[in-house]
């Protein structure tokens, strides 16, 4: 799944398949509904994904202004695990590990159950897609089933699952494992910011400028829960500026994301390129 080629023929701007469920849901955010932790945290079955997510340092990201779809593993999915596993992830040292599970769990933007019928993957933030199917009426991610779909946040919907899903694994392999390492983590930057633009410049073409801003916004945070020697300092300091830069139309401020995102994509190729040629 590390591959580019395969990376970029994934990355598009998908939906969820959706599926008939009985449970009434919300087709649209409640004005009252707090963030997706804020959410999650009320509705009492997700404290280790919340003490997950705090650990990975990912709880501002979510808090964001996203919008964010988020399949959310409830505590018995996690229960599902082998034994130590998640008291392993928790450990300082696998603090990108659990980033990389976590972020597998999120997709750009508000999705609903019934935006789409025949959608198969839903690319994730964490660079790889998951896999999406129907079963006996029953909406599945991965091997995980969707128990109740299109839960508003003010931020975003949050999909409840009965497994935690698992990324496949990047090892690297030989010598240069730190290396081929710091590339796979390179090429998913890479990854995102082509995603970005890709789905940002149709929605600008075709007049939705304010869309285009959204879109362009959450990749840029997903870039930033990136670990600092993913992406670089310097790539790191102008995401951050473009996020706080605010001025100008709609149209104004996609193209200054826009720039921002061209600008990390190119120091992240170069940081790639100098560690292959030292490998």
């Amino acid at each position: 799944m590390s591959r580019p080629s395969r990376l970029s023929r994934l990355l598009a701007w998908t939906l969820l398949l959706a599926a008939p469920f009985t449970t009434a849901v919300a087709q649209h955010p409640s004005r009252t509904a707090g963030t997706i932790p804020q959410v999650a945290r009320t509705a009492g079955q997700f404290t280790t994904l919340l003490a997950a997510v705090e650990a990975a340092g990912l709880t501002e990201t979510l808090i964001g202004r996203g919008p964010f779809t988020v399949f959310a593993p409830t505590d018995d999915a996690f229960k599902r695990l082998p034994d130590g596993t998640v008291s392993d992830l928790l450990k300082p040292e696998n603090r990108d590990r659990l980033r990389t599970i976590l972020t597998y769990h999120v997709v750009a933007g508000r999705v609903t159950a019934a935006e789409a019928r025949a959608v198969r993957r839903a690319q994730t933030l964490a660079g790889q897609p998951v896999r999406l199917s129907e079963s006996n009426g029953e909406l599945r991610v991965n091997d995980a089933t969707v128990r109740i779909a299109d839960v508003p946040a003010s931020n975003g919907l949050i999909h409840i699952i009965d497994r935690v899903l698992i990324p496949e694994e990047r090892a690297a392999a030989g010598s240069s494992a730190g290396s081929s390492a710091g590339s796979s983590a390179g090429r998913t930057a890479v990854a995102l910011v082509d995603y970005a633009v890709d789905r940002g410049a149709a929605l600008l073409n075709d007049g939705q400028a304010s869309a285009t801003v959204a879109v362009y916004e959450v990749v840029i945070t997903s870039l930033l829960a990136l670990d600092e020697r993913e992406i670089g300092e310097e790539t790191r300091q102008q995401l951050r500026m473009a996020l706080r830069a605010s001025h100008g139309s709609s149209r104004s401020r996609a193209l200054e994301l826009r720039r921002a995102l061209d600008d990390a994509r190119r120091l992240v190729s170069g940081r790639m390129n100098v560690a292959d040629r030292r490998s």
